[in-house]
């Protein structure tokens, strides 16, 4: 399902601002050479990453997914001068390619790459997250979210990736298992009153969630 026409994508491409040297020769890079180059953030929501961080200012992010990089350095780019990202990617090859993305950027030396299973490593990181962007395996969504939030501080920011997925929440009924799985995460948060949310309609559906 095309969630957004193609010409409103190119407009709001067009309106907003653009990519920095290193994030362009990323994303360009991923769709050359990756075989899921559309898991890339890109230029938009990158943007909009790039925002939310500097606007809050985090000492501490943690992003549950790193692919290529792209979504990190955005994210890096509001940290404090003492800040930390910590960034977990599962597959070693993603890992690899980030990590030498990192090492070609003014942020090297706050971004810490952590390659294995996320449900393992996030216990580890003894941290009070400001921030947390969650883009990884959907069916993890619910438990990744219950294992930060705690560790969130008050007024702290998780934001949830294609929670829309692909249009297949919208479905009568749900059927695909990332599907069944990005509703049970958007249902669960609808419930928990411990933050409040607004979905947003960019790209795949990003859930900006908040903790009281």
């Amino acid at each position: 399902m095309e969630l957004i026409p193609a010409i409103v994508e190119e407009y709001a491409a067009k309106y907003t601002s653009p990519e920095d040297e290193l994030l362009r020769g990323i994303n360009a890079e991923t769709y050359a050479s990756h075989a899921q180059p559309h898991m890339l953030s890109g230029h938009v929501q990158g943007q909009f990453l790039s925002m939310i961080s500097q606007m809050l200012q985090p000492r501490r992010i943690l992003e549950i997914g790193t692919f290529t990089g792209y979504s990190a350095l955005c994210l890096a780019k509001g940290l404090l001068k003492d800040g930390l990202l910590h960034t977990i990617e599962l597959r070693e090859a993603d890992g690899a390619v980030s990590q030498a993305n990192f090492n070609r950027s003014i942020d090297r030396e706050k971004i810490i790459l952590h390659v294995g299973n996320a449900l393992q490593i996030i216990p580890t990181l003894q941290e009070t997250w400001d921030l947390v962007f969650i883009d990884a395996d959907k069916v993890s969504y619910m438990e990744y979210f219950n294992l930060v939030l705690p560790s969130v501080r008050p007024g702290g920011v998780i934001l949830a990736d294609n929670v829309l997925f692909h249009g297949q929440v919208l479905e009568e009924p749900v059927t695909t298992k990332n599907g069944k799985a990005m509703q049970s995460f958007n249902e669960m948060v609808l419930q928990d009153e411990r933050v409040e949310q607004v979905l947003l309609t960019i790209r795949d559906g990003l859930l900006m969630i908040r903790k009281k």
